[in-house]
């Protein structure tokens, strides 16, 4: 059976050598604190934004501001700096804070596309800067579907009869 990130792995086309590059420079102090705060608005505009509603929904419930806090004080803690994150909500716990949204591949794909298209309007990142950061957020993203995958398998019945489950299977 393939490990969480074996399958992210795979699904992404991103080894987790290329995925974790970015633990080979201290992108916080190379890029700061303002230009995480930039890509992170950037991003959750384009969300906020996107003229695909089943994508629009996953975010419903969240608070554009609040999204975009998160969104960078994860950046910024997991990619060299102070565990802004932490502080504030605790452990990252990715696959668990993602649980309630269907991160689908099709929802890591939109996905995906906006980060990519906010690290393109976010010209304070440099172009190494860029490959390292998307080569780890498309293994995260790969990584979250498959961690969903996981929650959606354990929700299965184990029985497969047609009585829903083997608790009135038996007379």
């Amino acid at each position: 059976m393939q490990s969480l990130q074996e399958k992210a792995s795979a699904w992404s086309g991103v080894d987790a050598a290329d995925a974790f590059a970015i633990d080979e420079t201290n992108l916080f102090q190379k890029l700061g604190l303002q230009t995480f705060i930039n890509l992170s608005t950037h991003f959750y505009t384009r969300v906020y934004d996107d003229e695909e509603e089943w994508f629009r929904s996953i975010f419903a419930n969240s608070k554009k501001e609040e999204a975009i806090q998160n969104q960078y004080e994860f950046f910024v803690q997991r990619m060299g700096g102070p565990p802004l994150y932490s502080q504030r909500r605790g452990h990252p716990a990715l696959i668990g804070r993602h649980r309630p949204f269907p991160v689908t591949h099709q929802a890591a794909e939109r996905w995906l596309h906006h980060m990519e298209k906010a690290l393109e309007s976010t010209p304070d990142i440099d172009a190494d800067s860029k490959v390292k950061m998307m080569n780890f957020f498309r293994h995260t993203a790969y990584f979250l579907v498959a961690g969903d995958e996981l929650k959606n398998k354990k929700q299965e019945p184990s029985c497969k009869c047609k009585h829903g489950g083997c608790k009135s299977a038996a007379p």
